[in-house]
């Protein structure tokens, strides 16, 4: 039978495997190599659209092509790994590609088995089939897999699969295990490759629940196995403390801990990796701690642990940030002082090693053990652990001081830590100078989108063009719109983007004639902008939010590049934080009077909005009132009026909808969140504000938001000294990074302090929900943000309504932030464990001051409602009181004091009490 590939193809997209293999197998050897070249010019030609529909899938019928006409192992490799072969090996039929393969004698089916083995993924979750259909060609060649990642990988995967390709149950693990022809060859490699052993943990899917056993889980199917022989249990004990050494990550390590739990080592077992243990306890994660704790504890009640390895070992371990160990490790010293008494002096110094522990309890957990044997000491050693003690903070300085016989430390004698004045904003980066430049630029921004490179690249395109005339820039920018039409071509999900309208404006550089109807929208949306003062709705595609300003003076410069050679931009800020020189801006307006020029209306107005508030040096109100341009006078009102009016910043609090069962909608998917309403105070005479001071929020929250995703740097720069109204239409993205632990929205959070203006309640809002964000990250950009405006002069918040708040009264700047967290945390919407670590941070890097404020104002709400953490924000307020000699009530902490018992809560209340009230 001739071959021939549209009979083929269509067999193919039938799914008729048979029919395939059968013109295959039916053919001639000298025929099928001569059809080879047929099927790779079909496989590449073939139409993209066929490949990912189920009812016309080609591949496996192509992958049968591939076996029965590729002339090498290379050549057949080449093509099955394609991205569209590739994606759906799992569906080859392995019984007819191998028959195929079989009827062609075939030498190099090892081989291919092989080098398709190379492509097997190394980290999904999900077995495929690849490694069955991989195996099987291997296996039909004579060849054994290479151990790589991926081989042992899809391994482990089809192992521990407990159901069959039809959702029959398998037999049990150890079953599967004893009888796998690979176990002796892969099992190794999976306790020494990184990461393998999370494809232990997530392979539970599908298995009953209950206590583990052989049947579906993995350590104790090796521990049967090791039972009878089948695995050696030195080689498995090895292997297991060699990886717990390593490390991994903690879901990668888990089954091997549990794996080192079943198999129970004896003492004569653990004394052979004494130093293995010793290792882990002070380098391995928690757990991997915690195992090797037990370990060396048994070691050390059989009298074989080397005093000096446990004394080592304990000088790091007393350090680890998991209390719990650190306890139990103190008590074991304890023990061995009071076993060995001639060594006690050395067991102590040892346990000293505590006092340096970030934790108050740990720190008083080991003066207190030392403390009980003081009588017993000598004065050298004393005079050692005296000195040990000196890094004691909290009320533990004074009791060593006491038990060791030394003068007390006056609390607050060093004086109250203060921050340095903040360096401000940098001015911008030089401006682009060349039309190669200015590309190279673009394509940054294509991929990193910044206020900064936004100014350069608008205000290049315009002073090249007028410069350097239209060639220059076609030649450079051309290519780039080639090479990213997806970013500058218009569709119903980025009509109002920024993108567009700059491609717009590129475009009427390239093709200056040209008018398209991209073009002819702009120019209806910069219409509708001057003569309504309106982005967004009819006519205007723009966003009505503040990065939106961004949009319209992108369509700004490409409505009007072509009509007027504008020499410059006016609104290019001098500060990276959008903020503009007023002596610059009268430079840039003097320039324009004089060469008889008029700046666009948006790009004056975006000017006028970057002033700062500070009082204007006295030659720049004149300079500018000597101004006669339209431009000129515009700018001398402004400065007269004194620029534009604070917005009246108001709470607003959104409640979650609840479904008929009591969840919470996914459109509507938490409780409560804190939101700001804007209006603005009185008319400022631009067309651009009263958008931009006006918010109304919705009645809900909304299920995470993204508005200003990626683009926090160009919405702090459109007001730059009015920070309250860009916290107060981001609030919603930064507070999901609490209530719906999205991650980024922060990084705005620094930018916000770095500008000037009022701190209302939406910043403080915005910088309680960052500090109890769930990513590190955004947690970091909170606590910048306040140190910058701690170290401030005097921030304090703006009451909208009632007298002004007093300093030193839950209205400034850092007591509304904590009264704030106070709400937040008392019913959970803020989880306190996640704010402690940055208020730690801040009060370390010396804001103790504004720390105490926070925490004043926060813990009167927070002690009444006792959420977990509060004994650790308890004990940091310790530290911060007594670095800054705190003394006074703080309203509830008495009562919790006067609690009886001995918990956690309890004892950080009287500790906290008694330094305030001595």
């Amino acid at each position: 039978m001739r071959l021939d590939w549209e009979m083929l193809d269509r067999r193919a997209r039938c799914g008729d495997h048979a029919g395939v293999a059968r013109l295959l197998l039916h053919a001639s050897e000298a025929d099928r190599l001569a059809f080879g070249k047929a099927v790779e010019a079909g496989i590449k030609g073939a139409d993209p659209n066929v490949w990912w529909r189920s009812d016309t899938n080609p591949a496996p019928g192509y992958a049968l092509a591939v076996i029965g006409t590729a002339p090498t192992a290379a050549k057949a490799a080449t093509l099955l790994m394609r991205r569209e072969l590739r994606a759906m090996w799992r569906m080859i039929p392995v019984d007819w590609f191998l028959a195929v393969a079989s009827a062609r004698e075939l030498d190099w089916l090892g081989d291919l088995g092989a080098r398709l083995s190379r492509r097997l993924p190394t980290r999904n979750n999900w077995d495929n089939g690849e490694w069955a259909f991989t195996t099987s060609v291997m296996r039909a060649g004579g060849a054994e897999p290479p151990v790589t990642e991926g081989i042992v990988h899809g391994w482990l995967l089809s192992l521990l699969r407990p159901y069959g390709d039809r959702g029959q149950k398998r037999p049990p693990l150890n079953v599967r295990m004893r009888e796998d022809p690979y176990l002796d060859l892969l099992l190794p490699a999976v306790f020494e490759m990184d990461g393998l052993g999370a494809d232990v943990t997530h392979s539970s899917w599908g298995e009953p629940e209950g206590p583990p056993s052989p049947a579906h889980h993995f350590p104790a199917a090796v521990v049967s196995l090791v039972a009878e022989g089948r695995l050696e249990r030195k080689d498995i004990l090895t292997s297991v403390v060699d990886r717990l050494v390593r490390g991994d990550k903690p879901n990668a390590l888990r089954p091997f801990v549990l794996l080192h739990d079943e198999l129970a080592p004896t003492v004569d077992e653990i004394a052979g990796h004494a130093l293995d243990y010793a290792r882990m306890l002070a380098e391995g994660a928690g757990p991997v701690a915690a195992l090797s704790q037990r370990a060396l504890r048994t070691l050390d009640d059989a009298g074989r642990l080397d005093l000096e390895t446990l004394l080592d070992t304990s000088a790091t371990a007393l350090l680890r940030k998991e209390k719990t160990l650190v306890k139990a490790q103190i008590s074991g010293l304890e023990k061995v002082a009071r076993r060995e008494p001639g060594r006690a002096g050395e067991v102590f110094e040892t346990i000293a090693v505590a006092f340096g522990h970030p934790a108050l309890d740990i720190q008083e957990r080991a003066l207190t053990v030392i403390g009980k044997q003081v009588p017993r000491l000598g004065p050298e050693l004393l005079a050692r652990l005296a000195d040990a003690a000196q890094v004691l903070t909290g009320d533990l300085p004074a009791r060593a001081a006491e038990l060791f016989g030394v003068a007390a430390p006056v609390a607050g004698s060093t004086g109250v830590p203060s921050l340095p004045p903040p360096a401000g904003p940098a001015p911008m980066p030089p401006p682009v100078a060349t039309a190669a430049e200015l590309a190279e630029e673009v394509v940054a921004l294509l991929h990193e989108q910044s206020g900064v490179r936004w100014e350069r690249v608008l205000a290049a395109l315009v002073t090249l063009h007028a410069r350097d005339g239209r060639g220059a820039l076609a030649t450079a920018l051309r290519p780039v719109m080639e090479r990213y039409p997806a970013w500058f071509s218009e569709s119903r999900w980025n009509s109002g983007s920024p993108f567009v309208c700059l491609a717009t404006a590129i475009r009427m550089v390239i093709d200056a004639p040209r008018h398209d109807s991209t073009h002819q929208r702009l120019h209806s949306a910069v219409r509708v902008a001057w003569q309504e003062g309106r982005r967004g709705g009819v006519n205007s595609k723009l966003s009505d939010r503040p990065e939106g300003v961004l949009a319209l003076r992108a369509a700004e410069v490409a409505v009007h590049l072509n009509g007027s050679m504008m020499p410059m931009l006016v609104a290019t800020p001098t500060r990276v934080n959008g903020s503009l020189d007023p002596a610059v801006l009268l430079e840039r307006l003097s320039r324009a009077e004089a060469e008889g020029w008029q700046p666009w209306p948006f790009d004056l107005e975006q000017a006028l909005l970057r002033l700062p508030r500070t009082p204007v040096p006295a030659e720049v109100t004149a300079g500018a009132g000597a101004l006669t341009s339209a431009a000129g006078r515009q700018f001398a009102q402004w400065l007269a009026s004194g620029g534009l009016p604070d917005p009246v910043s108001e709470p607003f609090t959104q409640f979650g909808d609840r479904t008929a069962n009591g969840s919470y909608t996914w459109d509507a998917p938490v409780a409560r969140r804190l939101a700001a309403r804007l209006r603005p105070s009185r008319d400022g005479g631009l067309r651009l504000e009263r958008q931009l001071l006006t918010l109304e929020p919705l009645k809900y929250p909304v299920y995470l938001p993204d508005d200003f995703k990626g683009a926090e740097e160009v919405l702090a720069m459109v007001l730059p000294h009015h920070r309250e109204v860009a916290a107060a239409w981001a609030l919603g993205e930064v507070a999901s990074t609490a209530d719906q632990d999205q991650k980024g929205p922060g990084r705005l959070l620094p930018l916000l302090a770095d500008g000037t203006g009022p701190i209302g309640r939406a910043l403080v809002t915005a910088l309680a929900y960052t500090f109890g964000a769930k990513h590190e990250p955004d947690r970091a950009a909170a606590v910048d943000a306040f140190l910058t405006l701690a170290a401030a002069e005097g921030p304090t918040v703006t009451a909208t309504e009632g007298p002004t708040p007093t300093a030193g009264s839950s209205a400034t700047f850092a007591g509304s932030v904590g009264a704030v967290l106070g709400d937040l945390c008392s019913d959970g919407t803020v989880k306190l464990s996640r704010v402690v670590p940055g208020l730690t941070d801040a009060h370390r890097a010396g804001a103790s001051a504004a720390v105490w404020e926070l925490l004043t104002a926060a813990l009167p709400e927070l002690l009444a409602a006792k959420p977990r953490s509060l004994p650790d924000l308890l004990e940091l307020a310790t530290q911060v009181a007594v670095t800054i000699g705190a003394r006074g009530e703080i309203p509830g902490l008495a009562a919790e004091a006067a609690r009886p018992g001995s918990s956690r809560l309890a004892q950080e209340a009287k500790r906290l009490r008694s330094l305030l009230t001595p």
